[in-house]
């Protein structure tokens, strides 16, 4: 089984993530953060991963930070759990709906971390958690786990929709791409020979 185990401590944060890959979409997740809880067990169901979540943050100044460094602690895992990237599918993509709201996703487990991020909010908050925040674990994601990702919402109007279909869809186009396909044979995706 694909799995990995990262913890992270700054003055911040203290964050421990484990994954495994190939598991069947329990999750165990504690932030603090109630939103990020709901999104990062939607996460996990629809990659079916395995996943447990534990934070402490610094939530008296506000809720920057756990979702920051839990993106960070999350991605890093993730690459760690992938190891040599040997046989993947590498690259997937999906368009996910969520009641009136449409997301595109699409990424490449290309080791060269980019994100581009087409979404918008109509509202600054969805309940006390601050709308802007989604990119901002987007973007500590794509990062650490390497990954080239795209995310357009094409339409939407619900900002709680808006952020679930983004969360649901990583998590369905991530299924997918580190899916091992026979044919590879044990290869790396890559004329290059590395990811």
């Amino acid at each position: 089984m694909r799995s990995a185990s990262v913890s992270r401590r700054t003055a911040e944060t203290d964050v421990a993530v484990s994954i495994a890959l190939d598991g069947t979409g329990k999750a165990e997740i504690s932030t603090g953060v109630g939103f990020l809880d709901h999104m990062l067990e939607l996460f996990a169901r629809h990659g079916l991963f395995d996943l447990t979540v534990k934070v402490t943050g610094d939530l008296h100044v506000d809720q920057h930070h756990t979702t920051e460094d839990t993106g960070i602690a999350l991605g890093q895992a993730i690459l760690k759990a992938l190891g040599d990237k040997k046989g993947i599918t590498r690259y997937a993509d999906i368009h996910l709906p969520m009641d009136e709201t449409l997301t595109r996703i699409a990424l490449d487990i290309s080791g060269r971390p980019f994100l581009v991020f087409r979404t918008s909010f109509p509202t600054e908050k969805i309940g006390v958690f601050d709308t802007e925040l989604v990119r901002e674990f987007f973007q500590a994601f794509a990062v650490q786990a390497g990954l080239t990702l795209h995310v357009e919402t094409l339409y939407g109007e619900n900002s709680h929709h808006i952020a679930e279909s983004c969360f649901k869809g990583l998590a369905r186009a991530l299924r997918q791409a580190v899916t091992v396909d026979p044919r590879e044979e044990g290869r790396v995706p890559s004329t290059k020979g590395t990811l």
